[in-house]
């Protein structure tokens, strides 16, 4: 297993100050584009579900496509950190992530909804690669003392991506108000074809832009020197080791933490357009409800900022908790309310989501000694939450209606509550 845990310590000679520094830099920015390109899905749900007229549950296999590549690939991942390094790991990441984003030119001249998942498990592919290689490499850049400020500040530019994300794609993905379905529905065969066709074309220009910038940043990082981490890329251990890992209480609930915690942060987040655009909420169009979006993933990022602070005074468990609880009340306050007090409690959620991520992570590693990595793969594989949930929001959705199938992230939120005073708490 590749992934390290933060405690690895960096002998003097590997890299110097200023190199560690530049390295970090240019890590980083594999941070945000991840985060902007994983956002994009929360414009692409309620876009092809247009398009193709799909009901919720289909339309979330948007996400559950996306998720499920960290299931599959999370481990292959770790070897290839082990084969190649973390620096060749991290371009083949991009540079996957590249042809993924061009394969939606296929998919939309077409167009085809099958074709357009299949991208997005090539594009998640890469995203998973980059996942597993950058999030070590970040925390043993440098002295482990300050393994989690450098954490925080690549996440922090994650959640810059995941801001501005839904703004821009709305922008460049909805500007064009699309047909009612009733009369998408009364259109002949020929006629369907072609709206499908010209609906579909939006997505073209976005994905073909992101599919270069990927390919140019992965050439760059080719060519940048990545000071070498050789002592972080051959993490040996048996299969009893892996076995003891499910002893641990801490772990194992924590894995359910993260993969409960994902899927709510990625249902709320896919379903948000189509909820503001709703008439009892609030009344808006696809292009102005994407703007909203991007300020609950905004409050992602000021989130961690704050977080960061508070973590250092207040138990983990605590503010955790704290967290877990808010951002259940909020949901709840969403499901009875409507209007303006619906839209802004359930934006609110994404300030109280930011601190959760980190928060488990923390918690489910605690204890673990020499097999703390083992157990980051775990939790990192858990991320499958977000294909699952999303899916199981959209049958609620099609069922009682998509106000009430809130009421999923709300009970994955209590969950979280029993971890954050409980569940986290390791036994010997």
């Amino acid at each position: 297993m590749a992934i390290v845990s933060a405690n690895t310590s960096v002998s003097p000679g590997v890299a110097q100050t200023s190199s560690r520094k530049a390295a970090l830099a240019v890590v980083t920015s594999l941070f945000f584009m991840w985060g902007f390109v994983t956002v994009l899905n929360d414009v692409l749900v309620p876009h092809l579900k247009s398009i193709f007229d799909l009901k919720y549950a289909k339309a979330s296999l948007i996400q559950s496509a996306f998720f499920l590549a960290y299931f599959l690939f999370s481990l292959p991942a770790a070897k290839l950190i082990d084969r190649v390094g973390y620096k060749r790991t991290m371009v083949i990441g991009v540079v996957v992530m590249g042809i993924g984003a061009w394969l939606f030119i296929p998919a939309a001249m077409v167009p085809s909804y099958a074709l357009f998942l299949g991208a997005l498990m090539v594009l998640a592919g890469g995203i998973t690669a980059l996942q597993v290689a950058a999030n070590p490499y970040v925390a043993v850049l440098g002295p482990p003392e300050t393994a989690s400020s450098r954490l925080n500040l690549a996440q922090a530019f994650n959640s810059l991506g995941t801001a501005i994300a839904p703004y821009l794609g709305g922008y460049l993905i909805l500007s064009a108000a699309p047909k009612s379905m009733d009369a998408v529905r009364q259109m002949s065969p020929v006629a369907l074809q072609a709206y499908r066709v010209q609906e579909a074309s939006s997505v073209k220009l976005p994905y073909l832009i992101i599919g270069l910038a990927l390919i140019l940043l992965g050439a760059a990082i080719s060519m940048f020197k990545l000071p070498p981490l050789p002592q972080a890329e051959h993490h040996e251990h048996d299969g009893s080791a892996l076995q003891s890992l499910w002893r641990f209480r801490q772990l194992v609930l924590g894995v359910v933490g993260i993969f409960v915690y994902v899927g709510a942060e990625v249902s709320i987040g896919s379903f948000l357009i189509n909820y503001f655009s709703q008439a009892n909420i609030g009344n808006i169009s696809e292009l102005a409800a994407a703007k909203y979006v991007s300020l609950y993933w905004l409050g992602a990022m000021i989130g961690r900022f704050i977080g960061s602070a508070v973590l250092q005074k207040v138990r983990t468990g605590t503010v955790l908790g704290i967290a877990a609880i808010v951002a259940c009340a909020l949901v709840f306050t969403s499901l009875v309310s409507v209007g303006h007090l619906a839209m802004w409690s359930i934006i609110l959620v994404g300030l109280f989501n930011s601190v959760m991520f980190p928060s488990i992570f923390t918690l489910g590693i605690a204890e673990l000694g020499s097999l703390t990595g083992d157990g980051s793969g775990l939790l990192i594989m858990a991320i499958v939450g977000g294909a699952v949930i999303p899916l199981g929001m959209g049958f609620l959705a099609d069922h009682i209606g998509l106000h009430h199938a809130f009421i999923l992230p709300a009970v994955c939120y209590l969950y979280i509550v029993y971890y954050a005073f409980r569940g986290s708490r390791p036994v010997g």
